[in-house]
C-alpha cells in the first residue's frame, strides 16, 4: 500500500500540527484550564501529597520531641488516542474553489476538544484506562448544589463554593452549561438593578464570576441534564500529552467498518484519506488537606447539578 505523510503533500501544509496545537485550547475548556505535562511514556505518574506532617507540644525544659511523617501516593496518567478518518473524494479536490485544509482543520480541533471535554469532565465515552471523570467524583464526594437550593443563582454558587473550600480546596475558576452567562446577565435584585455586572471594558475582569473566570463550554461536551457549573481547583486536573496531533495522507487502501466491512476503496473509488491522531491522557489529583484527611469525601472541584440531575 502506498502512502503519503503531511510533511510532504501539497494539501496538507506543514505548519498545521502547530496551527491545531495553538487553536486546540479555544475549542477544548480542558487543554485551555487543566494543567499539562509531557509524557515519555504510555504510562506516567505523578506523586501526590498523602500524608501530612504532624506537629506536637514539649512538654517541660526536657521533654522529648516527636516525630512526624509524610507520605506521597501516584496518579497514574495513561496516555490513549484519539483519532479520525477523513476520506476525500479526488474530483472535490480538484474541482474545490477555496483552500481544503482550511475548511477541515476547524471541525478537527473542535471534534477533538468536544471529545476529550466529554471524557474528563462528564465521562462520556471515555477510555477504560482513564479514572472517573470530574462529575461523577463530586456526586461521589458530596461536592453537589442542586440549583435552586438558595435564594437564587448567586447563593447557589456560594453553597457550592463554600463545600470546595471546607475539603481545603481553593475555587479559582468555573466551567458552565452553555447560555449560563446570559442568566446571570438577566438577575436584578429588588430594585431591579443587575446582580452580575461583568466588565465589558476590562479584558481581565470580563466574564468573571466572583472574580473568578467562568467559561461556558460550547463544544458540544456539556450535559445540561446534569450539571450547570462546575467549579474547582483546575490545576489539580491533569492531561498529559503523549503525541502531539500527527496526520497521513493515504491514497490506496480500504476503510472498514467495525465490523470489517469495506466502506471505502480510495483506490477504486478515487478517493483519498487524511488520517489524524494524537495520544493524551487524563487524570485528576485529590490530595490529603488539613481540613479533610478522608479521599472518599474530599474532591478539589463541585457541581451545581441541574434541577433535573438523575431523572
Amino acid at each position: 500500500m502506498t502512502t503519503r505523510d503531511g510533511s510532504d503533500d501539497p494539501l496538507i501544509p506543514t505548519p498545521v500540527s502547530s496551527q491545531i496545537l495553538q487553536e486546540m485550547p479555544t475549542k477544548s475548556f480542558m487543554l485551555q484550564r487543566a494543567g499539562q505535562v509531557r509524557m515519555s511514556t504510555k504510562t506516567q505518574r505523578q506523586p501526590v501529597l498523602d500524608v501530612l506532617p504532624m506537629a506536637y507540644w514539649v512538654s517541660g525544659d526536657t521533654g522529648m520531641k516527636q516525630t512526624s511523617s509524610v507520605d506521597w501516593k501516584n496518579v497514574s496518567l495513561v496516555a490513549e488516542e484519539l483519532a479520525v478518518i477523513i476520506p476525500i473524494p479526488e474530483a472535490y479536490l480538484d474541482d474545490a474553489q477555496v483552500p481544503i485544509w482550511d475548511e477541515i482543520r476547524p471541525r478537527i480541533v473542535e471534534a477533538f476538544g468536544a471529545k476529550i471535554d466529554a471524557a474528563a469532565l462528564f465521562g462520556t465515552d471515555k477510555p477504560a484506562s482513564w479514572p472517573a471523570a470530574i462529575y461523577p467524583s463530586t456526586v461521589a464526594a458530596g461536592n453537589t448544589v442542586v440549583a435552586g437550593t438558595g435564594r437564587d443563582l448567586a447563593e447557589d454558587v456560594t453553597l457550592l463554593g463554600e463545600k470546595v473550600a471546607m475539603d481545603g480546596f481553593a475555587i479559582n475558576g468555573f466551567a458552565s452549561r452553555p447560555g449560563l452567562k446570559w442568566r446571570l446577565a438577566g438577575m436584578r435584585d429588588d430594585n431591579g438593578v443587575p446582580i452580575y455586572q461583568s466588565n465589558m471594558h476590562d479584558a481581565v475582569s470580563a466574564g468573571n464570576l466572583y472574580g473568578y473566570p467562568l467559561s461556558e463550554v460550547i463544544n458540544g461536551a456539556w450535559d445540561a441534564s446534569e450539571a450547570e457549573m462546575i467549579a474547582g481547583d483546575w490545576s489539580k486536573a491533569v492531561i498529559g500529552l503523549r503525541q502531539d496531533i500527527t496526520w497521513k495522507m493515504f491514497d490506496q487502501g480500504v476503510i472498514s467498518d467495525a465490523n470489517g466491512a469495506v466502506v471505502l476503496n480510495l483506490m477504486q473509488q478515487d478517493s483519498v484519506a487524511l488520517r489524524v491522531t494524537m495520544r493524551l491522557a487524563y487524570a485528576t489529583s485529590n490530595p490529603i488537606t488539613t481540613l479533610n484527611a478522608t479521599s472518599a469525601s474530599r474532591y478539589p472541584f463541585g457541581t451545581l447539578q441541574a434541577a433535573t440531575a438523575g431523572s
